[in-house]
């Protein structure tokens, strides 16, 4: 004992005994407050040693002050001030399921609209514990238990400290980067860097990450902005008048396909269709369907897909513009629109975390007015998967907030089933349904999971129906990104009658289809359309459907079904399709034939100027996005969206206060069924639905690592 107290006396032992109080901390706060989803004993092992480099680092910088009067203020001011910094992201995770960002923390962003007033409310008894050991060093120190040592460390003695701490923390990164790849450069959820890397590194990540961005944006310039709005004022397409305002009032409801392609469609393994039900509304008279539409997704994957589809702009060229940008970006996107322009009420129905993705914050930039996450669903058990509630359950279980919404709405539903690695319980298959064997189970799997998400569709459509909802709306259906990537797709091969040997780039990139389906129930002139488009041009097809012009506002895509609408599909990687060629890294194909082609100089010329188009657009949409070059666009009769309008808590009681609001006639469903509940007019088979819940506070979603979201 004598012998760890002259330690302790020693300005190494003192280093070393706040390291130790402050790792012990940190790991106290990940098993106690945060849900971080740690899952096999790599994970645990990584996450238990990661707060130990930064802190080390950190502390050691004391070691440079040779006096005593100077070191131990510095190293016991860095502790404190690690603590608070440990503390604040307790208090806000509580609140907000996430994780304080320099915006946050600066004032900038949610921290007025939450922690100010609520901070008390949040705290608990064991807080106590991330502040006792300070005080019990202080009092030790002025009593002079802990004694000052006079004697001051050596320059390189200090630098070694510091050395070793920067190698340790190469080392967890190593680690880290094993088990989720491209951890830094692909972020989609903030709580993947404090799992692999601590709250210290985390923080420095986004300081470096925020200061990257202010000084884009502080150079940005309204010149830039003008440079962005020729070039879509340029390249806008006029609507088709036979179908401006076909759609024109209804209700919008958005499904969101994970994962899924355009080869399901109308496919059958061993005799059965893999998604009868979606093939019936793909080939219907009520459906305007795209054969030749493609994903246009990024690193951001899903979050990618979803920034295409609500504000006709492109992902980043690395991570996700969601996660990197999201928070503090202007957008004018669909809810916003559809809100100001029609009267619509917006909200999204997911069963994941809502800061997956930055979802949380991302949405209300967007002007969604409600937002149903995990939160609100009870995801006990077996009724969710990895990534969220079960899609059965999901739209079973979103009847009682969906008939609440005042009308006309638009809704989006974002499905998790039909997710890499494509796992479903027993219970859920369709034992009728024999998939494929092609030896890769993923691919096998896959077929299993996308005629789950088929059924869980057709049961949707059955409540539509039912409560007459389907004519009073457009569906608008979906596929995010591919499911099979492009180093699975020669097992995928044969599935499509072709030879895995034969497998090249330009297969990868047909592949890259995804389905696009526009359902009008009682409209009867629906087709298969084959124009080549992608998610870019989704918004401006919308809107123009709704009969709301899109001429006025900065958007790259256009209209699918305009005679102006460009069909030059541009791909994140700078990669294009159009109806004859295939450009995959600089080789041209000729979709007729798949092989490499041969052209004249006039035809290289035109293909120049495609490419051309590709990389302009691409460019201008990330000097859109990244510089938040929208700030300075006002088009007529939009309002800039304000997030702190604002709080997706307590969304149903929001919902039904605005349908019981005096001298307002409310639109809801509910009210127009004689204020009866249409959740008994939905049907489902989820045999999850008569389990009994084993935990009254509903277990949260954790996100396993996967390389396909």
């Amino acid at each position: 004992m004598k012998k760890l107290s002259k330690f302790v006396d020693t300005r190494i032992g003192f280093f070393t005994l706040l390291v130790i109080l402050f790792w012990l901390k940190t790991l106290f706060a990940y098993f106690t407050d945060f849900k971080l989803g740690a899952t096999g004993l790599f994970q645990y092992l990584i996450l238990f040693f990661n707060p130990l480099a930064t802190t080390a680092f950190i502390y050691s910088l004391a070691f440079y002050f040779k006096r005593a009067r100077f070191f131990y203020p510095v190293i016991m001011g860095l502790d404190i001030a690690n603590t608070l910094l440990l503390y604040l992201n307790v208090i806000y995770y509580r609140e907000f399921t996430d994780f304080m960002t320099i915006a946050t923390m600066t004032g900038y962003s949610k921290v007025n609209q939450g922690l100010s007033g609520s901070s008390l409310a949040l705290t608990n008894f064991h807080d106590v514990f991330y502040w006792l050991d300070i005080v019990v060093i202080v009092v030790l120190m002025l009593c002079k238990v802990i004694k000052f040592d006079p004697r001051a460390i050596g320059t390189r003695l200090a630098f070694a400290f510091t050395s070793v701490s920067l190698v340790l923390f190469g080392v967890n990164l190593s680690f880290a980067e094993m088990s989720r790849p491209q951890l830094l450069g692909r972020t989609f959820d903030r709580s993947y860097i404090v799992k692999y890397l601590g709250i210290d590194a985390f923080t420095g990540y986004d300081l470096v990450k925020s200061q990257h961005i202010n000084n884009m944006r502080q150079s940005a310039t309204k010149p830039e902005l003008l440079k962005v709005k020729k070039f879509t004022d340029k390249h806008y397409a006029p609507a088709n008048p036979q179908m401006y305002g076909i759609a024109k009032g209804r209700n919008v409801i958005v499904i969101h396909l994970e994962s899924f392609q355009q080869f399901l469609i109308n496919k059958k393994i061993n005799g059965q269709e893999v998604t009868p039900f979606l093939n019936s509304l793909y080939n219907g008279k009520d459906t305007y369907s795209f054969d030749n539409f493609f994903h246009q997704v990024g690193q951001g994957k899903t979050s990618d897909a979803e920034n295409l589809l609500e504000t006709s702009t492109f992902g980043l060229p690395q991570g996700s513009l969601f996660a990197t940008l999201g928070s503090d970006n202007t957008f004018q996107g669909a809810p916003a629109i559809l809100n100001q322009r029609a009267g619509y009420t917006s909200a999204v129905f997911h069963g994941n975390v809502a800061s997956f993705w930055n979802r949380n914050n991302v949405y209300k930039n967007l002007g969604y007015q409600y937002f149903f996450d995990a939160s609100y669903y009870d995801t006990s058990g077996d009724k969710a998967t990895g990534y969220g509630l079960k899609d059965k359950l999901l739209f079973k279980n979103s009847v009682k907030y969906l008939q609440t919404l005042q009308q006309p709405f638009y809704v989006k539903y974002i499905t998790v089933t039909n997710h890499f690695p494509y796992t479903l319980d027993d219970e859920d298959k369709d034992p009728n349904f024999q998939t494929t064997d092609t030896g890769d189970s993923n691919v096998d799997n896959y077929f299993v999971t996308a005629h789950y998400l088929d059924q869980s569709i057709q049961e949707f459509f059955n409540y539509l129906q039912k409560t007459g909802l389907d004519k009073k709306s457009i569906i608008m259906i979906y596929g995010d990104h591919y499911g099979i990537s492009n180093s699975e797709n020669p097992s995928l091969a044969s599935v499509l009658g072709k030879n895995a040997d034969d497998w090249n780039d330009f297969d990868n990139a047909q592949l890259q289809r995804v389905p696009l389906m526009f359902v009008i129930p009682g409209d009867g002139h629906g087709r298969v359309d084959h124009t080549y488009g992608g998610e870019v041009d989704v918004l401006p097809t919308l809107l123009h459907l709704l009969g709301i012009s899109s001429k006025r506002y900065i958007q790259f895509g256009t209209d699918l079904f305009s005679s102006k609408h460009n069909q030059i599909v541009a791909f994140r990687n700078r990669d294009f399709i159009t109806p004859t060629y295939t450009s995959v890294g600089g080789t041209i194909y000729k979709n007729r034939t798949g092989k490499e082609a041969k052209l004249t100089k006039k035809q290289q010329e035109k293909l120049k100027k495609d490419q051309a188009f590709v990389n302009e657009e691409l460019s201008l949409s990330d000097s859109l996005n990244e510089k938040n070059l929208l700030r300075f666009y006002h088009p007529k009769g939009f309002k800039n969206v304000n997030p702190a309008d604002y709080n997706y808590s307590n969304g149903l009681k929001r919902a039904e206060r605005i349908e019981k609001k005096k001298g307002v006639k409310s639109t809801s469903i509910f009210s127009e069924n004689g204020d009866r509940s249409t959740v008994d007019d939905y049907s489902t088979d989820a045999p999850e639905q008569n389990h009994s819940s084993t935990d009254s506070n509903r277990i949260k979603i954790t996100n396993p690592d996967a390389n396909n979201k």
